[in-house]
């Protein structure tokens, strides 16, 4: 979802204006590197309202004759929690390689992106993302602007909408629903990824800043970086 800085002018179409402000970075309940928590100070910023779509990245591609990094490797990691053959990732043996996986073919050979114009691009690395997002004539978002969006102006709230993990029993993002990763029941409307936009927004009017796929952002990644972040704009180690 890539950004822009925000000024007095309208917001772009299919981007939302990101109000300037303070908000608590971080969490306490999860992985290592994600406390401390920590105060941030950010400016106001343009994002897009949902992830890039194949359709949007094809016109790129179109335009510009940009040959992705998997592409020119031939190769990139899938999903395959089956017992098909295929060099594994240590530590995680539901991810394979995958000969072909492209963001054109995104399981691999005999795959591809028909009737998926509307599904987020995936099968793209950070420089593929970046460039992109030049294209269009914008940046990445840096890690502490991807989460004050997704947070939706919610204060200390463990989801990117109010309640449980599914209020009044309604999905409210694309998970894995069953077990995992033997089989995902598509219990939240659909087996695998969704097409763009098909759950409740949140407080800033932004889809899928929960589930559906994971998202690039701008900065490097430090193990201790919360720790010494500094309070306004951060913008990564």
């Amino acid at each position: 979802e890539p950004v822009v800085e925000a000024d007095d002018s309208p917001a772009e179409e299919g981007m939302v204006r990101i109000p300037g402000g303070t908000f608590t970075m971080g969490s306490s309940d999860g992985y290592a590197h994600e406390a401390p928590r920590h105060e941030v100070k950010l400016e106001a910023f343009l994002i897009d309202t949902h992830e890039v779509t194949n359709e949007q990245f094809a016109r790129f591609v179109e335009e510009t004759g940009f040959v992705t990094e998997a592409e020119e490797w031939t190769w990139s990691i899938i999903f395959a929690p089956d017992d098909s053959p295929g060099q594994r990732v240590p530590g995680a043996e539901w991810w394979k390689r995958g000969d072909g996986a492209t963001w054109r073919h995104p399981n691999g050979k005999g795959t591809d992106i028909v009737g998926l114009e509307q599904h987020p691009v995936v099968q793209v690395c950070w420089n593929d993302a970046v460039a992109y997002a030049a294209w269009a004539g914008k940046r990445l978002p840096t890690e502490a602007e991807w989460e004050y969006a997704a947070r939706g102006g919610l204060k200390d709230s463990l989801y990117a909408w109010k309640g449980d993990f599914a209020p009044g029993g309604k999905q409210q993002a694309n998970t894995w629903n069953g077990e995992f990763p033997i089989e995902d029941s598509g219990e939240d409307g659909y087996e695998g990824l969704a097409p763009v936009g098909q759950y409740d927004p949140n407080g800033y009017g932004l889809y899928d800043m929960s589930g559906n796929v994971w998202e690039w952002v701008e900065d490097w990644y430090g193990a201790n970086y919360y720790s010494e972040s500094p309070v306004e704009n951060p913008k990564g180690p």
